[in-house]
């Protein structure tokens, strides 16, 4: 296949960002406009999420996740040191609070030793003392590698790196359709602009199922948005945490439960928790987008999932209006923890993709249409994942 000359990546949040500057490298020759709505890099789910470099812990071994997590973290970790970006190795508990979780932890630890992590080990109630003076469990793996950056920052040097290389980050650009034109493709922006490129690369996150129909791609998975509510320590009670304590996960969900985490800052946060969000962009708790709802409530597999999980959506939606309830379920690791010790903190909204049978869609998917490419889903650990998945994708497109 022709290396094009002209190449459009609509998203700029930092997988966007990083296939672009992947596209810059490995076909030097190519002019590479990244496309977006905002007036900035990574307003949406890259600038929303935990700050946390997973190490690979949970991802069943040879799926992308597990391949490209661990690859994307050690290209992050060099990333940020060439560019004096904050890094740092807190480690990581996950905790089994009773016997009934010492299974489910031992299925974890399987996975992340057959995934390579780092460092890897299992601790016991002592030893858990020790790391987290105020976390308590029946056991623990600690992960000493998982890390916290600014994703923020790395995406703000990965668009300067692409604009010292020629290539072009247009803000303030809002994407209504991407469509095949000839060998290329077609970018329509709102307002009626038009903007033709050789190849284009649709990693439009929150946005991602509705610009790859204009494409010609099919509707599933459909993205179905969860809000992930956060809870923040004060600052005379941030020292209770020194790096990250999560739970067990349910092998049910992909979301991780509540759990406590520091950032960069020294701040610590409590959550999040995972609602059903009135709007793809909501980041508020009432914010309400009609046709977001009516999209939603379209869709067989959104009826399906509230069908199967409703219990626990009634649970998530408690623990939203109740902060006694939120920090009610951070108090199993921590259990100093008090509701005087912390204040509502921001959200986020994560772009779940949901195939019509109401099943999750848990690892990265990616489609490819003739000149279009579109990322159907990337959720966590996509950000850890950034630059591997670049690689991917790239490689994948084969030019030249």
């Amino acid at each position: 296949m022709k290396t094009p000359d002209s190449i459009g990546v609509i998203g700029a949040g930092i997988l966007g960002l990083a296939i672009a500057r992947r596209i810059q490298t490995r076909y030097p020759g190519s002019r590479v406009t990244v496309v977006d709505k905002e007036p900035a890099v990574a307003r949406h789910q890259t600038g929303n999420n935990s700050g946390v470099v997973h190490a690979g812990i949970y991802y069943p071994p040879g799926s992308l996740k597990a391949r490209l997590c661990r690859r994307g973290a050690d290209l992050l970790r060099e990333y940020t040191a060439e560019h004096g970006i904050a890094y740092e190795e807190c480690g990581k508990l996950v905790v089994a609070v009773d016997e009934g979780e010492v299974e489910g932890l031992r299925t974890i630890q399987k996975r992340g030793e057959a995934n390579g992590v780092p460092g890897l080990r299992w601790v016991g109630p002592d030893e858990i003392a020790d790391i987290e003076p105020s976390a308590v469990g029946r056991a623990a793996l600690h992960s000493p590698a998982t890390a916290i950056t600014d994703y923020v920052a790395v995406s703000e040097a990965l668009a300067a790196d692409i604009a010292a290389a020629d290539g072009q980050v247009l803000l303030s650009s809002e994407v209504v359709a991407v469509r095949p034109e000839g060998e290329g493709a077609v970018v329509h922006l709102k307002g009626g602009d038009r903007l033709r490129f050789d190849h284009v690369v649709l990693c439009a996150g929150l946005q991602s199922d509705r610009l790859s129909a204009t494409a010609g791609d099919g509707r599933a998975p459909a993205i179905v948005p969860f809000r992930g509510e956060y809870l923040k320590l004060v600052p005379e009670r941030a020292d209770i945490v020194r790096g990250l304590i999560y739970p067990v996960p349910d092998p049910r969900y992909p979301f991780l439960g509540v759990h406590l985490t520091r950032r960069v800052d020294g701040s610590v946060d409590v959550g999040p928790n995972a609602v059903f969000a009135l709007a793809r962009e909501g980041y508020g708790r009432f914010d309400v987008s009609p046709r977001d709802l009516l999209e939603a409530f379209r869709y067989p597999g959104f009826w399906r999932v509230a069908g199967q999980h409703w219990r626990t959506g009634i649970d998530e939606m408690i623990g939203s209006l109740s902060m006694r309830a939120f920090v009610k379920k951070a108090q199993v690791y921590v259990p100093s923890l008090e509701v005087r010790d912390v204040v509502r903190g921001g959200a986020g909204v994560r772009a779940q993709a949901v195939d019509p049978d109401g099943a999750l869609v848990e690892d990265f998917r990616i489609h490819r249409m003739d000149a279009i490419t579109a990322l159907r889903n990337a959720p966590s650990p996509a950000a850890t994942s950034a630059f591997a998945i670049a690689e991917h994708v790239v490689d994948e497109l084969a030019f030249g």
